[in-house]
């Protein structure tokens, strides 16, 4: 499912994004002088944040790999000379062994050919010791009201199985952390709440999605037109769990 830099800003802009996203970053810990990877960082949204933490005596690596995201990431912290930004394959990092402290990745896995590669390539990276904090949604959680259930269930359905490649991975972290060397320090979920039908829209993609569940026949079209219309009457509520898994390279 590929996304607009103006898509992943509003993610990160949004309450449910910041939430999860400040849990992330205090499990991170961050210190000044640390070089700390951004695998996936896509237009940079992120890259800011982690430059002021290890400031001007540390490095942030923003790796991408679409280019077009690289060049607006480096526009981005363009003032901020100790960040560099890549095109990179998350199955084949363009970094040395043991050469970060610190590693991150928000709503990447999701989108990967191999996920038990990627993370095995968080552990070549990760000096011992090192942190890699990794977010991901479950899209299989997603529930919506109000409305049908049953039509948000074969919503679910068609996009875990049609639109989003790895849509269950959050769940799965741990095990793929183990299975590639690496210790689960802890794992937590965020299950942020919105109230907001088009906001939600924007991030779940649910006019979008539900058009196109209804093309590949998922949905039947009178019921998706009556489930979109009672969530927007409302009084609406959405939210999808994000599971994020704190790690460490024990060495």
């Amino acid at each position: 499912m590929p996304h607009s830099s103006k898509y992943l800003d509003r993610i990160a802009g949004s309450s449910g994004g910041q939430e999860y996203k400040q849990q992330a970053f205090v499990a991170l810990d961050l210190q000044p002088g640390q070089v700390v990877l951004d695998m996936g960082c896509g237009p940079g949204t992120d890259l800011p944040v982690l430059a002021e933490a290890v400031t001007s005596t540390g490095s942030v690596i923003g790796i991408d790999h679409a280019a077009i995201f690289v060049e607006e990431a480096r526009e981005r912290v363009a003032a901020m000379p100790w960040v560099q930004v890549r095109v990179g394959d998350a199955h084949q990092l363009p970094l040395e062994d043991d050469s970060v402290d610190r590693a991150r990745a928000d709503r990447v896995i999701q989108h990967v050919e191999d996920p038990a590669a990627a993370m095995a390539e968080f552990r070549r990276v990760l000096r011992p010791g090192g942190i890699a904090v990794i977010a991901e949604p479950d899209w299989d959680t997603l529930a919506t009201g109000p409305g049908d259930l049953e039509v948000n269930r074969a919503f679910n359905r068609f996009v875990c199985a049609v639109r989003v490649r790895n849509a269950i991975v959050g769940r799965q972290l741990p095990g793929l952390a183990e299975g590639a060397g690496l210790e689960v320090l802890d794992v937590f979920a965020s299950t942020p709440l919105l109230r907001d039908f088009r906001l939600a829209s924007k991030i779940y993609g649910l006019n979008r999605n539900t058009a196109r569940a209804v093309e590949a026949g998922y949905i039947d079209p009178a019921a998706a037109e009556r489930w979109v219309a009672e969530l927007k009457a409302g009084p609406f509520v959405a939210t999808c769990t994000v599971y994020v898994a704190v790690l460490r390279n024990a060495g």
